[in-house]
């Protein structure tokens, strides 16, 4: 259980920590020619230029001539990284990772948070893509192995969705594949219209409380969280609107703030539902009255990734049933 909730608290710092940078000369190549400079490339006019002389945190990186190894620190990466059609460059990924679809079973994983830098210098990655969550602790887990000369690449958890959808386009830029970012974006803001047209038509909102840890240390969101933007798209409002980022809630906030529908992401206990429905005092709140708490998928909500439109859609479906 101590690890489960751990495993939660660390994603809520992963989603409020900004990743550290690897250094480098910007001198971006192309992955499958001659190194070339952004000047260089030409974009077709609907399509947005991508500086791949920096990482997404904004640190100069060197990409190599070629990549055709690649190892991936962190789900959401692994998940964007796979939809691009990339998976069999994938060498290794963290332990989150390796249930994700077009991923091989049997390539290395590490912990993401304690890398094994010997081992991974070893397997002589062309490049790595981390994430903040392993800069939770303060200290750069892979800045003995950037200093081997290996590319690693710094990607900060993203906290709406239009960072999410330049996610793509950067990993798209890096792989030289950016026909195919554009059409996960294309997929993704389709998806997204489609809600929001439905949304804006909804004039009796419902309230929502969206659970991320369960009880006794209870966490939720307000502003600055896709989530939250998901909750405002689909036509509900959320009750901790009104707040920043990512917050530690109380049952007393939750029990006046009285939401109609709830939802949770929690996966690390039995019945997260059950065990919502059963709390002390709760008996009386709209949404337990009447039966409308639901489970959201904890993967699909809770990285940034394009498979946010699934729980978006998840979402629709519990707050407004008879309408999406």
């Amino acid at each position: 259980m101590k690890e489960r909730i751990c495993a939660v608290l660390l994603l809520v710092t992963m989603l409020l920590t900004v990743a550290s940078c690897a250094s480098g000369s910007p001198a971006p190549p192309s992955p499958e020619t001659s190194p070339v400079t952004d000047s260089d490339i030409t974009e077709p006019p609907d399509r947005p230029s991508v500086n791949i002389s920096m990482d997404r945190d904004g640190n100069p990186i060197v990409l190599p001539e070629t990549i055709e190894k690649v190892i991936s620190m962190g789900p959401s990466n692994t998940e964007i990284f796979a939809a691009l059609g990339f998976a069999e460059k994938l060498i290794a990924v963290d332990e989150y990772s390796d249930n994700i679809p077009g991923v091989d079973p049997s390539i290395a994983i590490f912990d993401m948070m304690n890398p094994d830098a010997e081992r991974i210098i070893s397997m002589m990655p062309d490049v790595i893509f981390s994430t903040a969550m392993s800069m939770s602790g303060g200290m750069d887990p892979y800045r003995i192995i950037a200093d081997a000369g290996i590319c690693v690449i710094y990607i900060p958890s993203s906290t709406s969705i239009e960072a999410i959808k330049e996610d793509i386009r950067f990993f798209a830029a890096v792989m030289d594949a950016q026909e195919k970012g554009e059409e996960l974006v294309a997929e993704m803001e389709e998806a997204i219209d489609g809600v929001m047209k439905i949304g804006e038509t909804i004039s009796d909102k419902k309230t929502v409380y969206f659970e991320l840890s369960a009880a006794p240390h209870m966490y939720s969101f307000g502003k600055g969280s896709f989530l939250h933007e998901i909750i405002e798209i689909i036509g509900a409002v959320n009750i901790f609107g009104d707040f920043e980022s990512w917050i530690s809630v109380s049952d007393e906030i939750v029990i006046d703030a009285d939401p109609d529908v709830i939802l949770t992401s929690v996966n690390y206990i039995e019945n997260p539902v059950g065990e919502i429905v059963s709390r002390q005092g709760w008996g009386d709140v709209t949404a337990v009255k009447n039966g409308d708490v639901y489970y959201i998928s904890t993967d699909a909500s809770n990285r940034p990734s394009q498979n946010v439109v699934k729980a978006m859609l998840e979402m629709a479906k519990a707050i407004y049933p008879e309408i999406f």
